[in-house]
């Protein structure tokens, strides 16, 4: 049976809405995407995992119009304030353009089809598009 496979660790499909969960320090609350043998901010070792709100705020972002080969342009690149969470990930469903986005912007987590394998099991990725 085909199904859906998300493209990084930390986003997460089979357990209602899809959403991200990081890896919060225990000692200091900073919180980071990838595994880690330490905090960054403290340097404790031992760490839960935590949801990352669904809904959040642009902060920084910059039109990318130059890019590998093979990677459509332009596109937008964000830094996306989650309640606290930065969150690095690209704006999509918006025209890439300073008309349409701005810092302060109102975002929500969205999930995208990447394509499937030879199987039919589909890698799905994540985004931020504007909120209603």
């Amino acid at each position: 049976m085909a199904g859906q496979i998300p493209l990084v660790d930390y986003l997460v499909l089979d357990d209602g809405e899809p959403h991200l969960v990081a890896h919060e320090c225990t000692h200091c609350g900073a919180r980071f995407f990838d595994r880690r043998n330490a905090c960054a901010s403290c340097f404790a070792t031992e760490f839960k995992t935590v949801p990352v709100a669904t809904e959040g705020t642009v902060r920084a972002f910059t039109i990318v119009t130059f890019a590998a080969p093979g990677i459509p342009t332009p596109f937008v690149a964000s830094v996306v304030d989650c309640d606290g969470t930065q969150v690095r990930a690209n704006l999509i469903n918006v025209e890439p353009d300073p008309e349409h986005v701005r810092d302060g912007m109102k975002v929500r987590l969205a999930t995208y089809s990447l394509g499937a394998d030879a199987e039919g099991t589909e890698a799905i990725g994540f985004g931020f598009e504007p909120a209603a």
